[in-house]
């Protein structure tokens, strides 16, 4: 058991017994309770010092926790609480304490479509309130990015249970190129979020590869109990290993992106790594840097590349290198329009 675990036991248990008004308590009274206290935790006996039970009442005196409890020695010999209503367990919360409070509800909410968190649901909302009725309302320190009118979230608690319970799933999916929904039987293994997307990973069938699904474009979700879910103790930290996003390629090798950042972008992709992998290949004299990827190709890190537009350059390999030009080059186009589409 930790040490402070042990502290924690030992804390309790002296509270406790203080609270007992009704009886003397000598120190080897204290050393003796938390003794036994600790062997009914461990089921050995473990030795608790007159030092340490000693330093216990200091600390729980003091206000290094918080407690600043109102311990007192009389006669010279025993302890007691000069306040009998006093316990360390309805202290006051502190102002900072609601702020944590605060800004811990705000962050428990993000999870509001997991049944997983659904018993915690009415201690939040307590919480909450308690939150707000001991301070005035003021704006959040934390602002999580969120979408409340993103579509599909409300098939995430479905999505979980099934894989938690690893049921098969009979789902009505529609892509975005398709203009029909089509149903299709999925084997669930795990839940991924992506830009503030989610998305679904499984398989269709054993021999199948691997597939994602958005959950934005699932229309409909049952549970399929006549199928025997495919159980491959799926590993989504191998899987995703190689990849940038969602879309993995893997049954093509990583391959090595080198490329190069202009000098206002240096300290942000340097300290934001785009990839596990990034690598600083050369700090280039002016500001500027080399780093390099081992990823796959796909279209998430095409994106991402040409979201910093002139600020990064690909240097290799080729083919990704032509790729970016080519829609650098197109997206010149859209705005050498610019007099003929204003004027339209």
């Amino acid at each position: 058991m930790a040490q402070n675990k042990n502290a924690l036991i030992r804390y309790k248990t002296i509270d406790k017994c203080l609270q007992n008004a009704y009886r003397k308590w000598t120190l080897n009274d204290l050393i003796e309770a938390c003794s036994d206290a600790l062997y009914e935790y461990e089921g050995k006996h473990t030795e608790v010092s007159k030092r340490t039970v000693q330093l216990d009442i200091q600390l729980l005196r003091s206000d290094k926790l918080g407690y600043n409890a109102p311990i007192v020695c009389y006669e010279k010999k025993y302890y007691k609480y000069e306040d009998p209503n006093y316990s360390i367990t309805n202290i006051p919360i502190t102002e900072n304490d609601m702020n944590v409070l605060s800004e811990t509800v705000e962050m428990l909410k993000q999870f509001k479509d997991f049944s997983l968190f659904s018993e915690l649901g009415g201690i939040i909302q307590r919480l909450e309130d308690k939150v707000y009725s001991e301070k005035t309302n003021s704006a959040s320190i934390i602002h999580l990015d969120k979408n409340e009118k993103l579509k599909g979230l409300e098939h995430l608690d479905v999505l979980y249970q099934a894989i938690l319970k690893k049921l098969c799933l009979k789902i009505s999916y529609q892509s975005f190129k398709a203009r029909t929904a089509s149903e299709l039987i999925f084997h669930p293994f795990i839940l991924k979020e992506f830009n503030n997307r989610w998305f679904l990973v499984g398989k269709k069938s054993k021999k199948a590869p691997m597939a994602t699904l958005a959950l934005d474009r699932i229309v409909k979700i049952e549970y399929d109990l006549k199928t025997t879910y495919l159980d491959e103790n799926f590993d989504g930290d191998q899987y995703y290993k190689n990849t940038i996003g969602v879309t993995v390629l893997d049954k093509q090798k990583p391959i090595e992106v080198v490329l190069k950042v202009d000098r206002s972008n240096a300290p942000y992709v340097l300290t934001k790594p785009f990839h596990h992998s990034q690598e600083i290949l050369e700090r280039i004299k002016g500001g500027s840097v080399l780093i390099q990827l081992k990823v796959h190709h796909n279209f998430e890190l095409e994106r991402l590349i040409l979201g910093f537009g002139e600020s990064i350059e690909v240097i290799k390999p080729k083919i990704l290198r032509k790729r970016i030009m080519r829609k650098l080059e197109a997206a010149v186009k859209n705005y050498s329009t610019e007099e003929s589409s204003a004027s339209s």
